[in-house]
């Protein structure tokens, strides 16, 4: 039985509870090409250091073409020019009987108004709104300011120069415990994680699996 759920996890058994099972339960680890993720890395990285105020003149030397765009991208952003409040920050809240959290981008604000950004280099979810990275970010952070005067999530598209602006309200904080109450529950009275065979072509384990 789990007590802490990430973002992760939780989309993982909305995938496939049989990936799922896989992953978390046998802890079998499938490996895979790290290179679609590495320019993903490095403006992570460059942009914590930034926010926390070190030097990044050099490292910013070493960047290649592409990267140095969307570096660039990132820095003229009407959001990342925020204040900042915290940078790769780690947080968690309870959602009835369950412990969820992530590792934030970054948390910005001005004045009583505050965004957590979350930095795209590849796509954006589909259904952003209700993607559990938002649900459960959301939630961790309105939990942590208790009070504010607005909160919302900000994917920043990088790779199309666009932002998609989540704003949290009373009904999206009920609709969201009540979703991830749900998918918690169910996770640990799963007995049978079944196959989920409408997404064998996008998964990892699809071999393994069969």
């Amino acid at each position: 039985m789990f007590n802490n759920f990430s973002p992760n996890m939780l989309k993982t058994y909305q995938f496939c509870p049989k990936k799922f099972y896989y992953k978390y339960i046998e802890g079998i680890n499938i490996p895979q090409s790290t290179l679609p993720f590495e320019k993903g890395k490095k403006i992570h990285a460059l942009a914590n250091y930034f926010l926390q105020g070190i030097n990044i003149s050099r490292i910013e030397t070493a960047l290649s073409d592409s990267e140095k765009e969307i570096w660039q991208e990132l820095l003229n952003n009407e959001y990342f020019k925020k204040d900042t409040l915290k940078s790769e920050y780690q947080i968690s809240c309870k959602v009835s009987d369950f412990w969820i959290g992530g590792r934030l981008d970054a948390v910005v604000h001005d004045y009583e108004n505050y965004y957590i950004l979350d930095y795209k280099t590849g796509s954006i979810p589909k259904n952003p709104q209700y993607d559990y990275q938002t649900m459960v970010y959301l939630l961790s952070l309105d939990r942590v300011l208790k009070s504010y005067g607005t909160l919302s999530f900000v994917y920043i598209d990088l790779k199309h120069g666009k932002n998609c602006v989540i704003g949290f309200n009373d009904k999206l904080k009920t609709d969201y415990e009540n979703q991830i109450e749900q998918i918690c529950h169910e996770i640990n009275t799963d007995t049978l994680y079944k196959k989920n065979c409408t997404n064998c072509e996008r998964c990892e384990f699809n071999g393994y699996c069969r």
